[in-house]
């Protein structure tokens, strides 16, 4: 089956200066893969480029003509919470697209917002203000916005980010769900290396203007990441999880 995305030797960055050069990455259906490196490393040029936002300066791209099959869930402190709108209003955005310029939403548009948000875990909370949830609540709201357009490639920009740890898996065992029982292709960006390793199926790990992808358990070796971060790293495996640590040997 050929690949929903495809880039191949691809140079990325702004005018010129470039972020990231050849960059071949390939993502299928229901891949599950987190992209991932240390801040300012180029994740977010990646971001971009994989949403169609940011044009290549070089190389070949293939993906998706129909932005439809995308699915963004952004970082909540992207969202301005100064107006008040509730979280069937923010669901609601999600299908903008299916709606159309100055039509209002029919009663299958609302299902759908019904759905999406019994998907997320969160339709009792329909009526509340979106600024008075928590972190979590709002990250599921921001998710079920998403689920509400009916895509088929779902990417995350750091859904786990400023979580406590309850909420930080809880957040991750819904988006494993989304991938396993609805047959989602989720794309995740993450600083957590810890948090991403535990559950995607790929890692891109992006660094030094690089970009290597394999499998978890091929990319996640101290050398690899000591080179990358500059630091001794130390990984354990623990219960069916990954654990990266600084300060192995080096």
């Amino acid at each position: 089956m050929p690949a929903l995305i495809d880039f191949r030797d691809v140079r990325l960055g702004y005018g010129r200066h470039v972020v990231l050069d050849r960059v071949t990455l390939s993502i299928g259906d229901r891949d599950f893969i987190g992209i991932v490196g240390p801040n300012g490393s180029g994740k977010t040029t990646l971001l971009k480029a994989l949403l169609g936002t940011l044009r290549p300066l070089a190389g070949s791209v293939a993906m998706p003509a129909d932005r439809g099959w995308f699915g963004y869930v952004p970082q909540r402190d992207s969202v301005d919470e100064s107006f008040p709108l509730t979280v069937r209003e923010i669901i609601m955005m999600g299908r903008f697209s299916h709606i159309g310029l100055l039509h209002r939403p029919q009663p299958a548009d609302a299902e759908q917002v019904r759905l999406a948000a019994q998907h997320a875990g969160i339709e009792p909370l329909l009526e509340r203000r979106y600024r008075t949830l928590s972190g979590g609540q709002k990250q599921r709201a921001l998710i079920a916005r998403a689920l509400a357009a009916e895509p088929k490639i779902l990417v995350l920009d750091e859904p786990t980010n400023g979580m406590d740890l309850p909420s930080e898996k809880s957040i991750m065992d819904l988006v494993a769900r989304l991938h396993d029982d609805d047959g989602l292709t989720v794309i995740m960006v993450s600083h957590l290396l810890n948090v991403v390793a535990s559950y995607v199926q790929r890692l891109a790990i992006v660094g030094r203007g690089r970009l290597e992808v394999g499998a978890v358990a091929a990319m996640l070796t101290p050398q690899r990441l000591q080179a990358l971060y500059g630091v001794p790293v130390l990984v354990e495996h623990i219960d069916g999880h990954t654990i990266v640590l600084p300060g192995g040997a080096a």
